[in-house]
């Protein structure tokens, strides 16, 4: 079991580095700039794929700490 979690925490890592930053314009709220910040941005391709997975590995993580909490 805690093998798997490593693995998973590893990918997982690795996989919300890859994402792009989609708070790009972060400081501009702050400084008065656009307000692109709150638009509603379609993922496609890539970024799709990487979203799914990230969402696909955060479960694994959860769910095999669920059952290794109630196994231990």
């Amino acid at each position: 079991m805690e093998i798997a979690l490593l693995i998973i925490s590893i990918l997982l890592i690795i996989i919300v580095l890859l994402q792009s930053g989609k708070a790009e314009g972060a400081a501009q709220i702050i400084s008065g700039g656009s307000s692109e910040l709150f638009t509603n941005r379609k993922e496609r391709g890539s970024e799709l794929v990487i979203s799914r997975v990230t969402m696909l590995l955060g479960l694994a993580f959860f769910l095999i700490s669920l059952i290794a909490t109630f196994i231990a």
